[in-house]
């Protein structure tokens, strides 16, 4: 048939073509290129980026089996090439620690960790959630407002006017009656103390150093028994003090004159620059020592002439009342360049000289003990007995007597241990244990005992008046302190830190205008606050109050040549009502608010501050809520405003005006 035939044709025809070396090379080739193919797909995707690699697979399994998944891939395009990281932001450094790990006051103050602040009070066991925090443990009570008190409290203090606590005393022959007695649980002052009537805004200084208001301090009892002695006197209205004292009745001014002619190393100002007057009266003697640069705290019994403390703060004069019984004054040793008692009414040698020997605890190495007083000068038997006994007791602690011309009579603390211990055996009274802390007051009773001098001789090498006050003495590294090698370091940045913020008041708040002249620092570390108004010029003086809850840094703000005292603020302080133009307080009520209820403290603030004075209180704002209710309960005006740090630091300020 003819279509087999040409079937037949065409099967040879196409067999004779397979067998063409022509053919047999294209199938070769393209035998090869779909090898090829093949496995530069494979090894494509075997090395493609891992989350490309992971997607795929992921995408495949999720889809069901189609004709195209069974095909080879294609290779995935090369990624992008990532932009270069940015360049680490600029750090500013907010601590004390510079780029070497060293300690420097090269600092900035930034802002507080809000939650790192948190973790650190709730660690100490602060800022209850129960609202016992400030209470000493117990509930937080809320008070709309307190009642004044009875007008007979008007010049209560309460600590020293607690008649029954004195009503139990088994002796008062070492004037144990005019030593603290404070009220017990449930009988604390809870009311506002009020004013006299016809109190009027103070007199501001230098003007007040020579007359007050007789209505802020109304009182003639010193008026009857001292005016001929040149103290006081009545003019119209008002108080005015000539400047006269028992023993220098022609004038403070020529009295202090004489001495620095009897012993021109004293040099006010510069080699004295801290004293303390006892019984000073009105204050006269310290009064006109502030306009040679010597910052005199002149202390004083609440005794029959009980307002003379009154007078001095009411005048602008630092003062404090204390008295020379059976505890140690609230100083640490070695705070005074100078000691002065005129006509004190203390008789020293009594006790086997006890309380000598708490003047020679206060005094610094060194430093001047200056008598005057009728012993040194009368040649009545009784007085002249009295004389050689001082003379002795005086010898025996190894005193050196410089210089007795007319009624005064001055001596020298040696400026060491050397004379202790070269007496003979026997000779009273003893060193102290060496185990004694001459700096350990609150609460401490007198000791029979020399105060031992430190073998390095810290205390007594500070520097001359102004340096004294920047210089970190030596006395910073044997306190106790949590610091060891980077003191001096902490030091310098306190007082940085105290610099930029009280230039930032002075700047906001007006301080120079205010005229501010009793200040006192209720929370005051190295002193550094004090310190920065003396750089900034304010003509006012500081009150540096350490609490006995931290560590006891006296030693360092007298050896500064600043004057303070040792308090524990859950008692109240030893002044009189009205005498303190601002308080600050910078941190306390965090540090205590476990230990003290706070309306303990804010009442003890109202009656320490005049009207027309102000509170700053800086301090956390879990602890403000509650100390600005009890600011409009005592009849503040308060105002929180925000540190240097922002709105959102864990600190702000608490301003608060007592109002006349």
């Amino acid at each position: 048939m003819p279509w087999l035939v040409a079937h037949d044709a065409l099967a040879a025809t196409a067999a004779e073509i397979l067998k063409t070396p022509t053919f047999i090379k294209i199938t070769a080739i393209a035998i090869a290129s779909l090898t090829l193919f093949i496995l530069v797909n494979h090894y494509s995707a075997s090395y493609s980026p891992l989350p490309s690699s992971a997607a795929t697979t992921h995408s495949l399994a999720a889809s069901p089996p189609t004709e195209s998944s069974s095909r080879p891939a294609s290779p995935p395009p090369p990624a992008p090439t990532p932009p270069p990281p940015p360049p680490p932001p600029e750090v500013e450094r907010m601590g004390i620690v510079d780029e070497n790990g060293a300690m420097s006051e090269e600092f900035t103050v930034g802002e507080f960790d809000e939650s790192l602040a948190e973790e650190l009070r709730n660690a100490g066991g602060g800022g209850a959630e129960d609202g016992s925090g400030g209470n000493g443990g117990g509930g937080r009570v809320k008070v709309d407002k307190f009642g004044v008190c009875d007008q007979k409290l008007t010049d209560y203090i309460p600590c020293l006017d607690n008649v029954e606590e004195i009503k139990k005393l088994n002796s008062t022959e070492r004037s144990e009656k005019f030593e603290r007695h404070c009220p017990g649980e449930g009988k604390r002052l809870n009311c506002v103390v009020p004013r006299p009537k016809g109190y009027q805004i103070r007199i501001p200084w230098p003007q007040s150093r020579d007359e007050v208001w007789f209505s802020n301090v109304p009182h003639k009892r010193l008026v009857e028994d001292k005016g001929g002695q040149n103290w006081i006197a009545i003019k119209g209205d008002k108080f005015v003090f000539p400047g006269g004292g028992t023993q220098f009745i022609h004038g403070a001014d020529e009295y202090l004159d004489q001495i620095s002619k009897m012993i021109p190393e004293i040099a006010f100002g510069r080699n004295t620059r801290v004293a303390l007057d006892v019984g000073c009266g009105v204050a006269s003697f310290g009064a006109f020592l502030m306009q040679r640069n010597v910052t005199t705290l002149s202390v004083a019994p609440k005794d029959v002439h009980e307002n003379q403390i009154q007078f001095a703060l009411e005048r602008g004069v630092p003062a404090m009342v204390a008295v020379f019984a059976t505890h140690r004054l609230l100083y640490p040793s070695q705070a005074f360049d100078l000691i002065h008692c005129s006509r004190c009414r203390i008789n020293w040698t009594r006790d086997d000289g006890i309380w000598l020997l708490e003047v020679d605890r206060l005094l610094r190495a060194g430093g001047y003990f200056v008598w005057a007083a009728q012993p040194v000068y009368k040649h009545e038997v009784a007085l002249q007995e009295q004389w050689k006994e001082m003379e002795d007791l005086t010898t025996r602690i190894c005193w050196e007597l410089v210089k007795k011309e007319g009624m005064i009579a001055i001596w020298r603390k040696p400026l060491n241990n050397s004379c202790y211990l070269s007496r003979d055996a026997g000779v009273q009274p003893p060193l102290c244990d060496s185990n004694d802390d001459p700096d350990n007051v609150w609460y401490v009773g007198l000791k029979a005992c020399i105060s031992r001098l430190p073998e390095n001789g810290y205390g007594a090498n500070v520097s001359m008046w102004p340096a004294r006050v920047h210089d970190p003495p030596d006395r910073l590294q044997s306190i106790k302190l949590d610091a060891y090698i980077s003191r001096k370091e902490i030091f310098r940045a306190e007082a940085k830190y105290w610099n930029e913020i009280i230039s930032a008041y002075i700047g906001a708040y007006h301080w120079k205008e205010l005229n501010f002249r009793n200040i006192m620092d209720m929370r005051a570390g190295y002193g550094g606050f004090a310190a920065a108004l003396h750089d900034l010029g304010l003509d006012c003086w500081v009150m540096n109050v350490v609490p006995v809850s931290g560590f006891n840094t006296l030693p360092v703000i007298y050896d500064r040549g600043l004057i303070g005292v040792q308090h524990d603020w859950c008692e109240p302080f030893d002044t009189y009502p009205r005498t303190y133009d601002l308080l600050h307080a910078a941190g306390l009520f965090s540090i205590e608010q476990k230990r003290c209820n706070f309306s303990t403290i804010i009442l003890e603030m109202d009656r320490m501050l005049r009207p027309g004075g102000r509170v700053y209180i800086r301090d956390s704002v879990s602890v403000l809520g509650e100390i600005e209710e009890l600011a409009s309960a005592v009849g503040w005006v308060p105002a929180l405003h925000d540190t240097g740090e922002g709105p959102h630091a864990s600190w702000k300020i608490l301003i608060s005006d007592k109002r006349l």
